[in-house]
């Protein structure tokens, strides 16, 4: 391989921050439906993990952080507001 190949390529460390930030970004809009106190906190710490794996300048995990932080108060709120079960 030459050095311009190698360049290219993304550490598997990444693609799997990368795949957990997604499965993140995707319980966290399912938390807005569907009890947002059991789904939440498992949306959360995916992307934390998804973080801590990441590096530095990775975009994707600091996004998923930030919407399951959102989705977890907007989907209490709807949850409270509409009179359904908050878990």
């Amino acid at each position: 391989m030459s050095a311009s190949a190698e360049e290219g390529r993304t550490a598997p460390s990444e693609l799997v921050s990368n795949f957990l930030a997604v499965i993140s970004l995707a319980a966290s809009v399912l938390a807005l439906f569907w009890d947002p106190i059991r789904v939440s906190p498992f949306a959360v710490l995916l992307a934390l993990i998804a973080t801590a794996m990441g590096p530095k300048n990775a975009r994707l995990p600091l996004i998923a952080v930030a919407v399951g932080a959102i989705a977890f108060v907007v989907g209490a709120t709807i949850a409270v507001t509409t009179n359904n079960p908050i878990y």
